[in-house]
């Protein structure tokens, strides 16, 4: 186990890298603790979670919403719960979000952990204190920015995840290398999935490299009032597709940081060679390049994006791979960028 520690707001988060499930007994108090998790996950791994009580969800992102997150308060107060009690997230990027969000508005806030069992989950959603939830088509507009207290990162949970899932998690580690770290972005050049899936060193190096790279930003921008927006790198266009055409979250931000780098091409001078590199990258994982989609019905769900500023939204752009910037684009050139992207 490797020990890490960001500190947020005044907060001090720790993270287990490389840790065990199994030692979540010895972090929380077992008899005061609950843990929220999915089906899929817990029937995984329902006998290493004896002693605590659980709350089960169905699994998907259709169920991140206000009325799931109204079950967890029912049986939160069934529970008798009060502001002692500590509650636990245990799946991917959909139960950290409602399980930190549970916890931040039930008795105005208790304590709460994370232990992330897909890639995605270990290299960004759990990580930030963003906690939300969906409003129909649009994407984590309810919710609160809350840390929690730890975060466990257990490699071998990893083990059980279907493919698509490995994939999935690899466009969240692209999205970092393209904003932050060219020398990471050429790793994954040279690499290729099966390598990281079968070198336990590999992969657990990868994902510490993509902890410090959003706990970083995070840390000095915790309320996304400058530099945290690069972390939306693809996501202002992969979020209006990904509920639209229910796509997987890292499917829908590949579309969108193909879209954002064409868009770079034009604002920002992002050269072809290097636009080329980022979809060639996208493919070597996995992940789609191209789909067909309404453009009109994606701006209009873009309008309600949390980064639209009455007329103008923050997009993020690539000046060059691992330099990213922000920029106010307003809504009706943004509408003819998108128009003519696959003109």
């Amino acid at each position: 186990m490797n020990l890490l520690e960001y500190t947020f707001s005044g907060k001090k988060v720790t993270y287990y890298l490389d840790d065990s499930l199994s030692s979540l007994q010895n972090k929380v108090p077992v008899n005061r603790s609950v843990i929220i998790t999915d089906e899929t996950v817990y029937q995984a791994y329902a006998g290493q979670l004896a002693g605590f009580q659980t709350i089960v969800i169905p699994a998907g992102e259709q169920h991140k919403n206000q009325a799931t997150v109204n079950h967890i308060l029912d049986e939160l107060i069934r529970m008798e719960a009060d502001r002692q009690s500590f509650v636990i997230g245990l799946g991917g990027g959909v139960v950290t979000d409602i399980a930190g969000f549970a916890a931040s508005v039930y008795m105005r806030g208790i304590r709460f952990g994370f232990v992330p069992t897909t890639i995605l989950g270990q290299v960004d959603a759990s990580i930030g204190g963003k906690n939300g939830i969906d409003a129909g088509i649009y994407k984590n507009i309810i919710g609160v920015i809350r840390q929690p207290e730890f975060i466990l990162f257990d490699h071998t949970l990893l083990q059980t995840l279907p493919q698509e899932q490995w994939v999935n998690g690899f466009a969240e580690i692209i999205k970092h290398a393209c904003i932050r770290d060219a020398q990471l972005f050429a790793l994954l050049e040279q690499k290729k999935l099966e390598d990281f899936q079968q070198d336990h060193q590999l992969l657990a190096e990868l994902i510490r490299r993509n902890v410090d790279i959003k706990s970083g930003v995070v840390a000095k921008d915790e309320f996304e009032t400058g530099d945290r927006k690069l972390l939306n790198f693809g996501h202002t266009i992969g979020h209006a597709v990904e509920n639209t055409y229910e796509l997987l979250h890292g499917f829908a931000v590949s579309i969108g940081m193909v879209a954002a780098c064409s868009i770079s091409g034009t604002v920002s001078g992002f050269s072809v060679p290097e636009q080329e590199r980022v979809l060639k990258v996208l493919q070597q994982y996995g992940l789609p390049i191209y789909l067909e989609f309404d453009k009109k019905r994606v701006f209009e769900i873009l309008k309600m994006d949390k980064k639209r500023v009455r007329e103008e939204i923050s997009f993020v752009l690539l000046k060059t791979i691992g330099h990213a910037v922000i920029q106010k684009i307003p809504l009706t050139e943004l509408e003819e960028l998108i128009q003519k992207m696959s003109d």
